[in-house]
């Protein structure tokens, strides 16, 4: 596998050399958000996106939970004008509960686990007009817990947008996944839906707001979550980003509260 990624990259490092550069694109991170951009990649072209630092924070009867994660970066490489490939890595997550009856903190952290995919998109990559792309994964368990999963899990999500006019667009994006039991062995069904609306703040900043129903079917007890999230992007360039976003849980079942920050970078 680290084989045909070598491989895939050094493609796409010699097409970026050639003629497929005098057709540029706007750059379209994934980033920032709960959503998945339909749009690819232009070929030979390279981005990197980091989720600088991540915290969130659930609150239940039994303690307080923090959970951070430090430098989480995704890779995505354009190899056609229609297909990209992903790599992802978490190199650091820290969690942090305190038992509410004692007052004692525990503290564990680890490296998190390796995301391999692609994204194909089935009309306009660019984003533009009406915008359909299929985007399966798999997760290879490297890490360790609290930021590994302890098993492979693997998923497909199938994102859209809608160009409504005046810089508007309605992004969706259903997800179905084999995610990894919580005890960290196993698999079971969790799908969701994200609905989000993308609309331009001043100058270079952009702002997108979103709502998440999510259903896990855990063996140790399923759940049915609701998220609200706004964040913000702002290009200086045609090729830099900068975001910050926050998330707040709807009900019980949900992490109460998320707020992060993250850069983006275009080769």
């Amino acid at each position: 596998m680290a084989r045909f990624w070598c491989r895939a990259i050094a493609l796409a490092a010699v097409a970026g050399a050639g003629p497929a550069l005098a057709e540029e694109r706007e750059y379209c991170p994934a980033r920032p958000g709960l959503g998945t951009p339909a749009c690819t990649i232009a070929p030979g072209r390279v981005s990197v996106e980091t989720g600088l630092v991540d915290w969130s924070r659930n609150d239940t009867p039994d303690g307080l939970g923090d959970q951070f994660s430090f430098a989480d970066t995704q890779v995505r490489v354009g190899v056609t004008d229609h297909i990209e490939l992903q790599a992802e890595w978490g190199p650091f997550g820290l969690e942090r509960l305190r038992d509410r009856a004692s007052g004692v903190v525990a503290r564990n952290g680890a490296a998190g686990d390796l995301t391999l995919g692609f994204k194909a998109n089935l009309r306009n990559p660019d984003g533009s007009g009406f915008s359909i792309a299929v985007q399966p994964f798999v997760s290879a368990p490297i890490g360790r817990s609290p930021a590994g999963a302890g098993d492979w899990g693997t998923g497909v999500l199938v994102p859209m947008s809608w160009d409504l006019g005046h810089d508007l667009s309605l992004q969706v994006t259903p997800e179905i996944d084999a995610a990894v039991n919580e005890s960290g062995r196993g698999r079971h069904l969790a799908y969701s839906a994200i609905v989000g609306l993308g609309f331009p703040i001043t100058g270079k900043f952009s702002g997108t707001v979103e709502y998440q129903a999510l259903r896990d079917d855990d063996p140790g007890g399923a759940t049915t979550q609701h998220f609200a999230s706004a964040s913000i992007g702002w290009m200086p360039t045609g090729a830099w980003q900068v975001d910050v976003g926050a998330v707040i849980g709807l009900n019980r079942s949900s992490t109460d509260a998320e707020l992060y920050v993250g850069l983006s970078r275009r080769f």
